[in-house]
């Protein structure tokens, strides 16, 4: 079976990859066709527009968090039965967690799926030409087959970067003019998830600004090839385990392979604990990452949930927190500007947004022999007003050892960094066994 798919790179970041992606997604999706994205790296919000925008799951593929042989897999599983694959970059084209390991063109070639680029020719005319000329012969072995331009207001400008790729040998495919009206917003480095905005229309507004200026024909029959390989790795449910997941604003950051392999072990229940009153019946209880920070008062508010968590850990139930997760099994959080929160005081830590800083990068958790990879990424820090026991030695992409902390009280795992299970769901004993 052929069918179009590629991926779309960019010299840097700020380049429009995102805004690309989801217009694509959204715009082919009127043709009627079923189009199955993917996002390079361990970004949860992407992916979360990128189901906005096709009304199927984004799926992550990560060569730092999984084997080359499960991300082949997953994007095989995931799209055999899609029209059109497109799989969004990430960072610039060759950027890696080590040098260019697990970069977007790390993940093109190991797919062997064509590179659509899209640059920003804001401030640029002819320039382009050595700029294309690189990034097409840096790697020999990576098929770049075309590129958009964004930030061309006129056709005058795009005869420029036309007549640069005729020299280089690059295809161009269109040009996007500036449009203020399909900017998503952003928090910290990246997108960001509100209820404030209306995501589906900016969607559709990028599908039909885009539309006008890219020959979306042209960029489906060149990217059309062979379909790898099919191997279907659904899952039949096996274990009983009662399993709760927070679900909300809140606690939203998660992988959906990490869902899928979580189904092996029992029924999955979704709850939002600003929300509900008590918590379901549970045998392993999961709170993600998100924005806590936005909802503190109704996480406050909700006294019954808060004391239900808290005598639920108490009795040696199971649970893993990640971030937002982990700051909400806390004493309290404190915002931006200086009020506190009172949270399920689980933990004997306090978390602030105050005096913000950045902690980001993949992480090697090793417990004995197992080694347990995710990545961390938050403003918010974390101090005990007690020490709270802690598992398992941390490091990252180069080996170096991170402060950061995996807290482990009773049968309670929680820390800064969002896990990956999705490929070995029995590493799960590890984290209780340590």
């Amino acid at each position: 079976m052929k069918k179009p798919q590629f991926l779309i790179a960019a010299p840097s970041s700020h380049s429009g990859k995102t805004t690309l992606t989801l217009g694509l997604l959204h715009a082919l999706r009127e043709r009627g066709m079923r189009v199955q994205s993917f996002k390079c790296g361990p970004d949860y919000i992407d992916t979360f527009h990128h189901s906005q925008a096709s009304w199927r799951s984004g799926i992550n593929l990560d060569t730092f968090m999984m084997s080359e042989a499960h991300v082949k897999e997953i994007y095989s599983y995931y799209s055999h039965d899609a029209d059109v694959a497109i799989v969004e970059g990430v960072m610039g084209l060759f950027d890696g967690a080590v040098k260019a390991e697990g970069s977007s063109a790390a993940v093109a070639m190991l797919l062997d799926i064509p590179v659509i680029l899209v640059v920003n020719a804001k401030s640029m005319a002819y320039s382009v030409a050595p700029l294309l000329y690189g990034l097409k012969h840096f790697n020999p072995d990576l098929k770049i087959a075309g590129v958009i331009f964004n930030f061309v207001n006129t056709e005058s400008h795009y005869q420029f970067l036309k007549d640069a790729c005729a020299d280089v040998g690059i295809t161009p495919l269109g040009y996007i003019p500036v449009n203020e009206e399909i900017n998503i917003p952003s928090r910290h480095l990246g997108l960001m998830i509100s209820p404030e905005n209306d995501y589906k229309a900016i969607i559709a507004r990028a599908a039909a600004h885009i539309s006008k200026s890219v020959d979306l024909d042209q960029l489906l029959a060149m990217t059309t090839q062979e379909t790898p390989a099919y191997r279907d790795i659904s899952i039949q449910p096996s274990g009983k385990l009662k399993i709760s997941v927070a679900r909300d604003l809140s606690f939203i950051f998660t992988y959906e392979e990490n869902f899928r392999a979580l189904k092996q072990l029992g029924s999955i229940n979704t709850f939002s604990p600003a929300d509900l009153s008590s918590l379901p019946e549970t045998d392993l209880l999961y709170l993600p990452g998100g924005y806590p920070e936005l909802n503190l008062s109704l996480l406050e508010e909700n006294v019954s949930m808060r004391n239900a968590i808290r005598e639920y850990c108490a009795k040696g139930g199971r649970v893993i927190a990640e971030c937002g997760g982990m700051m909400y099994l806390g004493k309290g959080i404190t915002d931006a500007a200086g009020r506190r929160y009172e949270m399920c005081g689980v933990l004997d830590i306090e978390t602030s947004m105050q005096n913000s800083r950045l902690s980001l990068g993949y992480r090697n958790v090793q417990f004995g022999s197992t080694v347990l990879k995710g990545h961390e990424f938050h403003y918010s820090h974390a101090t005990e007003n007690t020490p709270v026991p802690t598992i398992g030695q941390v490091t990252n992409a180069r080996g170096k050892a991170v402060t950061t902390p995996i807290y482990k009280q009773q049968n309670v795992v929680a820390s800064y960094i969002h896990f990956y299970w999705g490929e070995n769901i029995e590493i799960f004993s590890s984290l209780w066994n340590s």
